[in-house]
């Protein structure tokens, strides 16, 4: 997706060009959407499953420092009360949605 400095662009060109290229479709959004919430859930994955391996080092007497350590468990901490966040956001918006009236 190209971006088009505002100074040169007409009004006509800006409205048609974008509205036409900007176009995505419902399957395609929800492609998308799943994609980057399978992406931020492996991330979160990847963090406890590294914080996991450096605790284990660390209790069998492994090569590891003891900040490392701290420092992983709190990378993994921090990402999954994001993530515990943003889901209950999430449903928390969708319950609203449901309340409204059409």
């Amino acid at each position: 997706m190209a971006i088009n400095a505002v100074s040169f662009m007409s009004p006509a060109q800006s409205t048609n060009e974008v509205s036409q290229s900007n176009q995505i479709t419902s399957a395609n959004a929800q492609q998308q959407f799943a994609d980057a919430l399978k992406e931020a859930i492996s991330s979160v994955n990847e963090h406890q499953k590294t914080s996991d391996m450096m605790t284990q080092k660390l209790i069998s007497g492994g090569d590891v420092d003891l900040f490392e350590v701290m420092v992983a468990a709190q990378k993994a901490s921090v990402t999954l009360n994001t993530t515990i966040e943003i889901r209950n956001k999430a449903v928390e918006a969708y319950q609203e949605i449901m309340r409204m009236s059409v």
